[in-house]
């Protein structure tokens, strides 16, 4: 049986000769992918993947949006929320009784 010094040094080697092997197959595989391209009539835009999926953003859509204005408000403590998010608690099973007029 091979010691463990022995068995790195072959794997050692076997490494060497798989980055060999590979260097050598992949300019090949560059060729031929490079043939292909211009067989089919090929960019690289055509080959690279998108970075996103779905329709383009806009500018507006990674800028900060504007806070919604209150909709609800506690009389006693003054405090307001929006209608959007997490309901707090102070609003109860009446929401209603909550609601600002609008102007």
């Amino acid at each position: 049986m091979a010691t463990y010094q022995e068995l790195l040094a072959q794997k050692q080697a076997l490494e060497a000769q798989i980055e060999d092997a590979r260097a050598t197959e992949v300019a090949s595989v560059i060729e031929q992918i490079r043939d292909l391209m211009v067989q089919y009539e090929l960019s690289p835009e055509d080959i690279a993947p998108r970075k996103r999926r779905g329709r383009p953003g806009t500018a507006s859509a990674h800028s900060e949006k504007a806070p919604l204005p209150p909709k609800y408000m506690d009389p006693r403590t003054g405090k307001t929320w929006s209608g959007r998010g997490r309901t707090p608690a102070w609003l109860g099973k009446r929401p209603e009784r909550f609601l600002i007029p609008r102007e």
